[in-house]
Protein backbone atom coordinates (compact mmCIF):
# COMPACT_ATOMS: atom_id res chain seq x y z
CA UNK A 1 0.00 0.00 0.00
CA UNK A 2 1.28 3.44 -0.97
CA UNK A 3 1.31 5.70 2.09
CA UNK A 4 0.32 9.00 0.48
CA UNK A 5 0.51 10.91 3.79
CA UNK A 6 3.94 9.71 4.89
CA UNK A 7 5.64 12.40 7.01
CA UNK A 8 2.51 14.53 7.32
CA UNK A 9 0.98 15.65 10.63
CA UNK A 10 -2.80 15.82 10.96
CA UNK A 11 -5.27 17.10 13.55
CA UNK A 12 -8.74 15.56 13.48
CA UNK A 13 -11.28 17.08 15.86
CA UNK A 14 -14.15 15.01 17.18
CA UNK A 15 -12.21 11.83 16.39
CA UNK A 16 -13.12 9.79 19.46
CA UNK A 17 -15.73 7.83 17.53
CA UNK A 18 -17.85 7.91 14.38
CA UNK A 19 -16.72 9.56 11.17
CA UNK A 20 -13.87 11.47 12.84
CA UNK A 21 -12.42 8.25 14.23
CA UNK A 22 -12.54 6.66 10.76
CA UNK A 23 -10.76 9.68 9.24
CA UNK A 24 -8.01 9.63 11.88
CA UNK A 25 -7.38 5.92 11.43
CA UNK A 26 -7.30 6.18 7.63
CA UNK A 27 -4.82 9.07 7.85
CA UNK A 28 -2.61 6.90 10.07
CA UNK A 29 -2.85 3.96 7.66
CA UNK A 30 -1.63 6.32 4.96
CA UNK A 31 1.40 7.32 7.04
CA UNK A 32 0.27 10.47 8.87
CA UNK A 33 0.99 11.25 12.50
CA UNK A 34 -2.31 12.19 14.12
CA UNK A 35 -3.58 14.37 16.94
CA UNK A 36 -6.92 12.87 18.01
CA UNK A 37 -9.47 14.92 19.90
CA UNK A 38 -12.81 15.15 21.61
CA UNK A 39 -14.14 17.30 24.42
CA UNK A 40 -13.43 15.05 27.41
CA UNK A 41 -12.54 11.47 28.32
CA UNK A 42 -15.31 8.91 28.18
CA UNK A 43 -18.41 8.37 26.09
CA UNK A 44 -22.08 9.29 26.19
CA UNK A 45 -24.79 7.42 24.30
CA UNK A 46 -26.72 10.71 23.94
CA UNK A 47 -25.70 12.36 20.68
CA UNK A 48 -28.03 15.38 20.84
CA UNK A 49 -27.00 18.31 23.02
CA UNK A 50 -28.89 18.65 26.33
CA UNK A 51 -31.08 15.66 25.42
CA UNK A 52 -31.65 12.45 27.39
CA UNK A 53 -33.44 9.72 25.42
CA UNK A 54 -35.12 6.65 26.94
CA UNK A 55 -33.05 3.94 25.22
CA UNK A 56 -33.99 0.27 25.39
CA UNK A 57 -31.33 -2.20 26.54
CA UNK A 58 -30.94 -3.39 22.96
CA UNK A 59 -30.39 0.18 21.75
CA UNK A 60 -27.81 0.75 24.48
CA UNK A 61 -25.91 -2.34 23.33
CA UNK A 62 -25.89 -1.07 19.75
CA UNK A 63 -24.65 2.34 20.84
CA UNK A 64 -21.85 0.86 22.92
CA UNK A 65 -20.35 -0.47 19.68
CA UNK A 66 -19.70 3.19 18.81
CA UNK A 67 -18.11 4.05 22.14
CA UNK A 68 -14.71 5.69 22.28
CA UNK A 69 -12.80 8.89 22.86
CA UNK A 70 -9.60 10.57 21.69
CA UNK A 71 -7.44 8.19 23.73
CA UNK A 72 -9.08 5.00 22.48
CA UNK A 73 -8.65 6.16 18.88
CA UNK A 74 -5.01 7.10 19.49
CA UNK A 75 -4.42 3.76 21.20
CA UNK A 76 -5.85 1.95 18.17
CA UNK A 77 -3.53 3.87 15.84
CA UNK A 78 -0.49 3.11 17.99
CA UNK A 79 -1.47 -0.57 18.20
CA UNK A 80 -1.39 -0.82 14.41
CA UNK A 81 2.08 0.72 14.29
CA UNK A 82 1.21 4.39 13.78
CA UNK A 83 1.83 7.53 15.80
CA UNK A 84 -0.95 9.41 17.57
CA UNK A 85 -1.45 11.69 20.55
CA UNK A 86 -4.85 12.34 22.16
CA UNK A 87 -5.71 15.90 23.19
CA UNK A 88 -8.95 16.52 25.07
CA UNK A 89 -10.53 19.92 24.64
CA UNK A 90 -13.51 21.82 23.26
CA UNK A 91 -12.56 23.46 19.95
CA UNK A 92 -15.23 26.11 20.45
CA UNK A 93 -12.91 27.40 23.19
CA UNK A 94 -10.06 29.15 21.43
CA UNK A 95 -7.47 28.15 24.04
CA UNK A 96 -8.35 24.48 23.49
CA UNK A 97 -8.10 24.84 19.72
CA UNK A 98 -4.68 26.44 20.12
CA UNK A 99 -3.61 23.57 22.39
CA UNK A 100 -4.23 21.11 19.54
CA UNK A 101 -1.92 23.03 17.20
CA UNK A 102 0.69 23.64 19.91
CA UNK A 103 0.78 19.90 20.69
CA UNK A 104 1.36 19.00 17.04
CA UNK A 105 4.21 21.53 16.78
CA UNK A 106 5.81 20.48 20.06
CA UNK A 107 5.56 16.78 19.24
CA UNK A 108 6.35 16.71 15.53
CA UNK A 109 7.35 20.23 14.50
CA UNK A 110 4.67 20.85 11.91
CA UNK A 111 0.96 20.66 11.08
CA UNK A 112 -0.02 19.74 7.53
CA UNK A 113 -3.66 18.70 7.71
CA UNK A 114 -6.60 19.75 9.85
CA UNK A 115 -10.06 18.24 9.81
CA UNK A 116 -12.77 20.26 11.51
CA UNK A 117 -15.04 17.32 12.21
CA UNK A 118 -16.27 18.19 15.73
CA UNK A 119 -19.81 19.47 16.13
CA UNK A 120 -22.81 19.53 18.39
CA UNK A 121 -26.36 18.68 17.33
CA UNK A 122 -29.83 19.45 18.59
CA UNK A 123 -33.22 18.75 17.04
CA UNK A 124 -36.17 21.01 17.75
CA UNK A 125 -38.08 24.05 16.63
CA UNK A 126 -37.11 27.69 17.05
CA UNK A 127 -39.50 28.46 19.89
CA UNK A 128 -38.28 25.50 21.96
CA UNK A 129 -34.61 26.27 21.36
CA UNK A 130 -32.89 28.12 24.19
CA UNK A 131 -30.33 30.81 23.47
CA UNK A 132 -27.78 28.49 25.09
CA UNK A 133 -28.50 25.75 22.55
CA UNK A 134 -28.23 28.28 19.70
CA UNK A 135 -24.83 29.44 20.92
CA UNK A 136 -23.57 25.86 21.38
CA UNK A 137 -24.61 24.90 17.84
CA UNK A 138 -22.94 27.92 16.24
CA UNK A 139 -19.78 27.91 18.36
CA UNK A 140 -19.06 24.17 18.17
CA UNK A 141 -19.31 24.07 14.40
CA UNK A 142 -18.48 27.52 13.05
CA UNK A 143 -16.28 29.10 15.72
CA UNK A 144 -14.50 25.81 16.34
CA UNK A 145 -13.61 25.51 12.66
CA UNK A 146 -12.35 29.10 12.56
CA UNK A 147 -10.23 28.79 15.72
CA UNK A 148 -8.35 25.72 14.55
CA UNK A 149 -7.78 27.26 11.13
CA UNK A 150 -6.61 30.51 12.69
CA UNK A 151 -3.90 28.84 14.76
CA UNK A 152 -2.81 26.26 12.15
CA UNK A 153 -2.65 28.42 9.02
CA UNK A 154 0.53 30.40 9.93
CA UNK A 155 2.48 27.11 10.13
CA UNK A 156 0.98 25.93 6.85
CA UNK A 157 1.96 29.16 5.12
CA UNK A 158 5.51 28.82 6.41
CA UNK A 159 5.65 25.23 5.14
CA UNK A 160 4.06 26.04 1.79
CA UNK A 161 1.71 23.12 2.33
CA UNK A 162 -1.65 22.73 3.98
CA UNK A 163 -4.86 20.77 3.64
CA UNK A 164 -7.95 21.96 5.49
CA UNK A 165 -11.21 20.02 5.61
CA UNK A 166 -14.41 21.35 7.11
CA UNK A 167 -17.25 18.96 7.86
CA UNK A 168 -20.65 20.41 7.03
CA UNK A 169 -24.08 18.82 6.66
CA UNK A 170 -26.86 18.86 4.10
CA UNK A 171 -28.77 20.69 6.84
CA UNK A 172 -27.10 23.83 5.45
CA UNK A 173 -29.80 23.96 2.75
CA UNK A 174 -32.42 24.55 5.47
CA UNK A 175 -34.21 21.67 7.22
CA UNK A 176 -37.18 21.99 9.56
CA UNK A 177 -36.14 21.39 13.15
CA UNK A 178 -32.45 21.94 12.40
CA UNK A 179 -32.30 25.73 12.23
CA UNK A 180 -29.31 26.19 14.54
CA UNK A 181 -27.39 23.17 13.28
CA UNK A 182 -28.10 24.20 9.68
CA UNK A 183 -27.03 27.79 10.33
CA UNK A 184 -23.72 26.64 11.80
CA UNK A 185 -23.09 24.38 8.84
CA UNK A 186 -24.11 27.08 6.36
CA UNK A 187 -21.50 29.32 7.93
CA UNK A 188 -18.91 26.56 7.55
CA UNK A 189 -19.68 26.29 3.81
CA UNK A 190 -19.10 30.02 3.37
CA UNK A 191 -15.98 29.97 5.54
CA UNK A 192 -14.58 27.13 3.42
CA UNK A 193 -15.08 28.94 0.13
CA UNK A 194 -13.66 32.26 1.42
CA UNK A 195 -10.63 30.56 2.97
CA UNK A 196 -9.91 28.62 -0.23
CA UNK A 197 -9.61 31.86 -2.19
CA UNK A 198 -7.51 33.54 0.49
CA UNK A 199 -5.07 30.66 0.92
CA UNK A 200 -4.63 29.57 -2.69
CA UNK A 201 -1.38 31.61 -3.17
CA UNK A 202 0.25 29.72 -0.28
CA UNK A 203 -0.25 26.16 -1.52
CA UNK A 204 -3.05 25.51 0.95
CA UNK A 205 -6.29 23.88 -0.13
CA UNK A 206 -9.60 24.17 1.73
CA UNK A 207 -12.53 21.87 1.05
CA UNK A 208 -15.77 20.96 2.76
CA UNK A 209 -17.80 17.77 2.82
CA UNK A 210 -21.26 16.68 3.90
CA UNK A 211 -20.99 13.08 5.22
CA UNK A 212 -23.69 10.45 5.48
CA UNK A 213 -23.03 7.24 7.43
CA UNK A 214 -24.28 5.10 10.30
CA UNK A 215 -23.20 6.87 13.47
CA UNK A 216 -24.26 7.41 17.06
CA UNK A 217 -26.47 10.31 15.88
CA UNK A 218 -28.34 7.95 13.55
CA UNK A 219 -29.18 5.59 16.41
CA UNK A 220 -30.31 8.55 18.52
CA UNK A 221 -32.56 9.75 15.71
CA UNK A 222 -33.96 6.24 15.25
CA UNK A 223 -34.75 6.05 18.98
CA UNK A 224 -36.43 9.44 18.79
CA UNK A 225 -38.66 8.16 15.98
CA UNK A 226 -39.50 5.04 18.04
CA UNK A 227 -40.52 7.21 20.99
CA UNK A 228 -42.82 9.11 18.61
CA UNK A 229 -44.49 5.82 17.67
CA UNK A 230 -42.70 4.93 14.43
CA UNK A 231 -41.50 1.30 14.51
CA UNK A 232 -37.75 0.72 14.20
CA UNK A 233 -38.14 -1.66 11.24
CA UNK A 234 -39.99 1.01 9.27
CA UNK A 235 -37.31 3.61 10.06
CA UNK A 236 -34.57 1.19 8.98
CA UNK A 237 -36.41 0.21 5.80
CA UNK A 238 -36.79 3.83 4.74
CA UNK A 239 -33.27 4.92 5.68
CA UNK A 240 -30.79 5.82 2.92
CA UNK A 241 -28.37 3.01 2.09
CA UNK A 242 -25.51 5.11 3.52
CA UNK A 243 -27.14 5.01 6.96
CA UNK A 244 -26.74 1.23 6.99
CA UNK A 245 -22.93 1.37 6.80
CA UNK A 246 -20.22 2.93 8.92
CA UNK A 247 -17.82 5.47 7.41
CA UNK A 248 -14.69 3.41 6.71
CA UNK A 249 -15.33 3.14 2.98
CA UNK A 250 -15.81 6.83 2.30
CA UNK A 251 -12.93 8.42 4.22
CA UNK A 252 -10.11 7.43 1.79
CA UNK A 253 -11.39 10.27 -0.41
CA UNK A 254 -10.34 12.73 2.29
CA UNK A 255 -6.93 11.05 2.59
CA UNK A 256 -6.54 11.41 -1.18
CA UNK A 257 -7.31 15.13 -1.10
CA UNK A 258 -5.01 15.55 1.91
CA UNK A 259 -2.05 14.24 -0.09
CA UNK A 260 0.02 15.87 -2.82
CA UNK A 261 -2.51 14.44 -5.28
CA UNK A 262 -5.14 16.89 -4.06
CA UNK A 263 -3.16 20.06 -4.76
CA UNK A 264 -5.48 21.34 -7.52
CA UNK A 265 -8.78 20.76 -5.73
CA UNK A 266 -9.92 23.57 -3.44
CA UNK A 267 -13.01 25.56 -2.54
CA UNK A 268 -15.34 22.63 -3.18
CA UNK A 269 -18.12 21.11 -1.11
CA UNK A 270 -18.37 17.36 -1.55
CA UNK A 271 -21.12 14.94 -0.64
CA UNK A 272 -19.66 11.74 0.83
CA UNK A 273 -21.83 8.72 1.53
CA UNK A 274 -20.86 5.42 3.15
CA UNK A 275 -22.76 3.68 0.34
CA UNK A 276 -19.93 4.65 -2.03
CA UNK A 277 -21.32 7.87 -3.46
CA UNK A 278 -19.06 10.89 -3.99
CA UNK A 279 -20.74 14.03 -5.27
CA UNK A 280 -20.00 17.71 -5.56
CA UNK A 281 -22.50 20.38 -4.57
CA UNK A 282 -23.43 23.09 -7.06
CA UNK A 283 -22.25 26.66 -6.65
CA UNK A 284 -24.83 29.31 -5.67
CA UNK A 285 -26.15 31.15 -8.69
CA UNK A 286 -28.93 33.59 -9.59
CA UNK A 287 -31.45 31.56 -11.60
CA UNK A 288 -33.81 34.35 -12.65
CA UNK A 289 -34.00 38.13 -12.49
CA UNK A 290 -36.07 41.10 -13.62
CA UNK A 291 -34.86 44.61 -14.33
CA UNK A 292 -36.38 48.05 -13.90
CA UNK A 293 -34.72 50.19 -16.55
CA UNK A 294 -35.03 53.41 -14.54
CA UNK A 295 -33.59 51.72 -11.46
CA UNK A 296 -36.45 52.63 -9.11
CA UNK A 297 -39.25 50.16 -8.48
CA UNK A 298 -42.77 51.12 -7.52
CA UNK A 299 -45.15 48.95 -5.53
CA UNK A 300 -47.50 48.85 -8.53
CA UNK A 301 -44.74 47.61 -10.86
CA UNK A 302 -43.72 44.94 -8.38
CA UNK A 303 -47.30 43.76 -8.05
CA UNK A 304 -47.65 43.57 -11.83
CA UNK A 305 -44.38 41.80 -12.56
CA UNK A 306 -43.17 39.87 -9.52
CA UNK A 307 -45.11 36.64 -9.94
CA UNK A 308 -44.84 36.56 -13.74
CA UNK A 309 -41.25 37.75 -14.30
CA UNK A 310 -39.38 36.58 -11.19
CA UNK A 311 -41.22 33.89 -9.28
CA UNK A 312 -42.15 31.90 -12.38
CA UNK A 313 -45.87 31.80 -11.64
CA UNK A 314 -48.48 32.33 -14.33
Amino acid sequence: MIKVLEGKVAIVTGSGQGIGRCIAIDFAKNGAKVITNNRKPGFSINAFEKTELDFTEEEKEELLKFSGDAKSTADEIVAMGGEAVPVFGDVSVKEDAKKLVDTAIEKWGRVDIIVNNASSNWVGNLTDMSTEIWEIQISSKLSGSYYLMHYAIPYMIKQGYGRIFNSASDAFVGLSGYAAYGAGNGGVVTLTKAAALELEPFGITVNGYTPLARTRSWFNARTNYRIQGIPVDIVEANAPEAMKRTAEGMVPFISYLASEKGAKISGKLFKLAASGEIGVWSEPTVVKEMIQEDGVWTIEELEARLEKDLMGEK
